[in-house]
């Protein structure tokens, strides 16, 4: 580009820059378009949570996404004029910027209905974008567009309208969750930053775990006391519900990320039937010491770890493109991903082998929450093994904190579904964690994220999390017998010395089902 065209885009830059529309008003013209946060935020080279934040106010754009976003607005503008009553945006974008003004609810926003069959369910046809929150779903509106069934991307206009009083059927088990007024996509200004992030941990708590309960109620409804019709379609509405409630965690986050970044060949299969190239460190473990055929009377409890996926939502994850590096270049604290390296030999055969059982030794690539667990047992606090050796990496800069608020929200309402007994929504929030894990790779089921080196982060995790538990019984004195999954723990002795018993994510239980391998039982010992 020469110096005289380098110069005027520089200056038609400043002069877009200089009439940028308010928060409410970038909204405005978006909703008018059809477009959702992801489209925008693809054609600028931004994440959808980018996006968000310039709709709210909570940022502005900055170079280098700014000015094609000031040139989507203008020719937005000119196409989609406000109502008389407000200003003219194609003015906004030539002269000052007017004062804010709160625009009115898209016309698209009201009077639309869920297309029902006699059976009053709602009816799914070809996926799309959402009219009212932009997420993908099957279900559409009496209309043809897509809409979401129920509550969970419902906005208001200025004068709420009144909740549903009507209760569920007696027969029903589902709690039915105090009604709430939806939440209205609709950015408020907000002033000041401390306020920002008050309102954004109010409605984190609140507005959102209330939709959660709606679903549930809704699902109840229109199952008329059939717990298991409530709980397939509460499961089958699972991926897009938690991808909404993930995108509204992240609207007023710190870290943008990337969804869709270019990956490496290693963090793609081969073909569709190979299995991933990344370990991850899957436990198969059981003690050379004891069997189960062996006679004897070593008493022995199956133990199952609650929620196990959730908690291992708590990971460090890259949030931007990964980017490739040799040696230890890439291993950083603030940093992760996924790397090849030689793990050294484990000597110690009645504990579980943090890299899980391997069929062969060598080089493999395993996550960054793998290659964490490696360093912290080749340190000084536990001695256990050698460093292990790193050849490559693909990083990208990380945070353990990505995930958390989603992770709070979810936990939350888990808790809350034990302690009153609400099944439903047990299930509910069960299926929404594990299915927001499973699919955040190259999914068909979702496609809003394309981050397998997540999924790889998040499995590792957990399989980390359970051999943590594992050394803390052995430090106690208990034999670990088996530890197997992502959330099966076998031990001898009095466990609960050890562990708090109970459903909660920090506790354990005895896990149930049938055969030897359930409960309590007994073993014999075949070598010291």
């Amino acid at each position: 580009m020469s110096e005289e065209n380098s110069v005027e885009a520089l200056l038609e830059e400043a002069r877009l820059a200089a009439a940028m529309p308010p928060p409410e008003e970038r909204f405005r013209l978006r909703e008018a378009a059809g477009f959702s946060r992801a489209h925008i935020a693809a054609t600028v080279g931004v994440g959808r949570s980018t996006i968000a934040n310039w709709e709210t106010g909570v940022s502005d754009p900055t170079p280098p996404a700014r000015l094609p976003y000031l040139r989507i607005l203008k020719g937005l503008a000119e196409i989609y004029p406000p109502p008389a009553t407000a200003p003219d945006p194609v003015a906004a974008l030539s002269t000052e910027t007017p004062a804010p003004t709160a625009p009115p609810v898209p016309a698209a926003f009201t009077g639309l209905e869920t297309l029902r069959g006699p059976d009053g369910r709602a009816i799914e046809g070809d996926p799309g974008p959402c009219v009212r929150c932009g997420v993908e779903t099957t279900y559409q509106s009496t209309d043809g567009r897509p809409l979401h069934s129920g509550a969970l991307c419902q906005p208001t206009t200025t004068a709420p309208a009144p909740a549903v009083t009507a209760p569920a059927p007696a027969a029903a088990p589902a709690r039915v969750a105090p009604t709430a007024a939806p939440v209205s996509p609709v950015p408020a200004p907000v002033p000041t930053r401390p306020q920002r992030r008050s309102k954004s941990a109010d409605r984190a708590q609140a507005e959102l775990a209330a939709l959660i309960g709606r679903a549930v109620q809704e699902e109840a409804e229109r199952a008329g006391g059939d717990e298991e019709a409530a709980v397939k379609a509460l499961i089958k509405r699972a991926i897009p519900d938690v991808m909404h409630l993930f995108n509204e965690t992240r609207a007023s986050a710190r870290y943008d990320y990337t969804a869709y970044p270019v990956l490496p060949d290693v963090l793609k299969k081969p073909t569709k039937q190979a299995p991933d190239q990344i370990w991850e460190a899957r436990p198969r473990f059981h003690h050379p010491g004891y069997s189960i055929k062996a006679p004897g009377d070593v008493r022995v409890t199956a133990l199952d770890v609650n929620a196990a996926y959730l908690s291992a939502l708590k990971v460090w994850l890259p949030i931007g493109k990964l980017e490739h590096t040799t040696g230890t270049d890439g291993v950083d604290p603030k940093r992760s991903g996924v790397h090849l390296v030689t793990p050294a030999e484990w000597a110690h055969p009645h504990l579980p082998d943090p890299i899980g059982d391997r069929d062969e030794p060598g080089a493999l690539w395993v996550t960054d929450a793998t290659l964490r667990l490696l360093q912290r047992l080749s340190g000084p606090k536990y001695g256990l093994t050698e460093a292990p050796v790193v050849h490559e990496s693909w990083t990208s800069g990380a945070t353990e904190n990505f995930l958390d608020a989603l992770r709070k929200l979810l936990s939350a309402a888990r808790e809350e579904a034990i302690a009153t007994g609400d099944t439903l929504t047990l299930e509910y929030v069960k299926s929404m964690y594990s299915k927001f894990i499973s699919t955040m790779g190259e999914s068909i089921h979702n496609r809003e994220m394309v981050r397998p080196d997540w999924m790889h982060n998040i499995h590792a995790q957990a399989y980390a999390n359970l051999w943590g538990k594992a050394y803390k019984a052995h430090q106690a004195g208990l034999d670990v017998l088996a530890m197997m999954g992502t959330d099966e723990l076998h031990v001898t002795g009095d466990w609960r010395q050890v562990f708090t018993e109970g459903r909660g994510v920090t506790q354990m239980k005895v896990k149930h089902g049938d055969g030897k391998a359930s409960g309590e039982y007994t073993v014999g010992k075949v070598s010291g």
